[in-house]
């Protein structure tokens, strides 16, 4: 017998509510220091591309250790271990019956 359930989730919605709030105030704050800062509308515009750049690459940065996580655990390896099996066994050229 298989068990095909997803792995239960380690953490809580009040988690995540309180991870997107956190980041929703630093990205806001960042913004409004950057468009209230007193200088020139270049150094503005280059301190405004740099927090887009940091904020992108963040989201990269957590997807990518996301993904090397999820592709650690047993039961990605076990359903890959299965795919390769399949995949070995397969004979593209025998005649289907």
């Amino acid at each position: 017998m298989t068990n095909n359930t997803a792995p239960q989730s380690r953490t809580t919605a009040a988690f995540h509510a309180q991870a997107w709030i956190s980041f929703g105030l630093a990205l806001l704050s960042m913004v409004v220091a950057v468009l209230y800062l007193p200088v020139d509308p270049w150094v503005r515009a280059f301190l405004g591309l740099g927090t887009l750049y940091l904020t992108t690459s963040a989201f990269t940065l957590a997807k990518i250790v996301r993904d090397q996580q999820e592709s650690t655990s047993v039961a990605v390896r076990l359903d890959q271990a299965r795919v390769d099996k399949i995949l070995a066994e397969h004979d593209p050229f025998r005649a289907v019956s």
